[in-house]
């Protein structure tokens, strides 16, 4: 007996049930437990800013756009004419405070001189006053005795005051012409500090003439370049960017059920949306230390009452294989499809990785 149209539908799709769950089960068996993968992947390089450390006006732009640069290429020249002159002013300053400290040592030099001739002074005061001492002494005895009268001896002592008078005097002025040489010394210290932040005030103004020359930083291409002949520039405005291609990589993000049979080397199959099917080989290189949400400007916060859970995503970072053709025409931003075999577990696991580094301080910290 024929089977009716109406027993014949419900057979049919429960035959389409039962190959649709027959092909995920394989599909899964073959491909996705071997493999995790996601869609949610893009290209990224370390990009560079570079901005002036001087203002000033643009004279020259000697890149354009998307233009290849190597590491310390002239980018652009600013107008080095202000700092020129300032330049000269800031060491004919040096110079002449250089000039003052040598100002300084020939006053010393003098004062030495002078100490010199006050202390050959004291000296000559010193034979005079003993010479009237001993004057004093011969007619003092002589005027007692009568043999010379006594205005003799009254011109006798007054030699002598006189004599020691000088003796003071010659004594005051070595201890002046002394005191004066330490304040030189005071005065010099002083004059070669001047002298120091003068010089230092050159060099300054030096290396900022030189950074009127803005070079690359990095080898890589130029990107967004924002900068035009005669622009006024500030210090710390950015005027174009380097994008280094050759050190791009692959930030992936996989969801948290997915990291737990990850290990750091395992390969990596990565389609990029421009290339069409060609794939590049990679390697995951590290794992992120939080989720993507833990570095949002405004972070979620789940300690509220109509808490849903979602699952959260890691990012992967993942290495590309330099020796293909294609890994040096990847472009920062490209989104990607990547692969993981997680059949290879030598390297670190997720879990694992985590760990690596507090291991290796204490390692560290005990060698020391």
């Amino acid at each position: 007996m024929p089977m009716s149209r109406g027993h014949l539908a419900p057979l049919a799709a429960g035959g389409a049930a039962l190959i649709a769950v027959g092909a995920g089960g394989a599909w899964w068996w073959l491909d996705h437990r071997h493999y995790e993968a996601t869609d949610n992947a893009f290209v990224a390089a370390d990009k560079v800013s570079v901005a002036p450390l001087v203002d000033g006006y643009v004279a020259e732009v000697l890149v354009g756009d998307n233009e290849q640069v190597r590491p310390g290429q002239v980018l652009v020249r600013i107008d080095p004419a202000t700092l020129k002159a300032r330049l000269a002013q800031a060491e004919a300053g040096a110079q002449a405070l250089t000039a003052a400290v040598a100002g300084v040592d020939d006053k010393a030099r003098l004062e030495q001189a002078m100490i010199a001739q006050r202390q050959a002074a004291l000296q000559g005061a010193d034979a005079q006053a003993r010479w009237s001492a001993s004057e004093m002494k011969r007619y003092g005895a002589l005027a007692s005795t009568g043999w010379v009268s006594p205005q003799r001896a009254e011109t006798a002592r007054t030699a002598q005051d006189q004599a020691l008078a000088g003796v003071a005097q010659a004594k005051a002025a070595l201890e002046a012409e002394r005191r004066a040489a330490e304040s030189l010394a005071s005065a010099r210290a002083q004059s070669v500090a001047q002298a120091a932040a003068g010089r230092a005030a050159a060099d300054q103004t030096r290396i900022d003439l030189s950074r009127t020359e803005i070079r690359a930083p990095v080898a890589g291409v130029v990107g967004a370049r924002a900068v035009r002949v005669g622009q006024y520039v500030r210090p710390g405005g950015t005027l174009l960017s380097i994008v280094p291609l050759a050190d791009a990589y692959v930030v992936a993000n996989f969801k948290e059920t997915q990291v737990a049979r990850m290990r750091l080397g395992q390969a990596v199959e990565i389609h990029a949306d421009a290339f069409g099917d060609r794939a590049i080989k990679g390697r995951v290189e590290s794992f992120a230390p939080a989720t993507g949400a833990e570095f949002a400007l405004i972070p979620v916060e789940n300690a509220v009452g109509n808490f849903t859970k979602i699952t959260q995503r890691l990012p992967v970072r993942i290495a590309i294989d330099r020796s293909q053709p294609l890994a040096g025409a990847l472009r920062p931003g490209l989104s990607l499809k990547v692969k993981v075999d997680v059949t290879h577990d030598t390297g670190l696991s997720f879990a694992e990785s985590g760990q690596a580094a507090p291991a290796q301080f204490a390692r560290t910290g005990a060698q020391r």
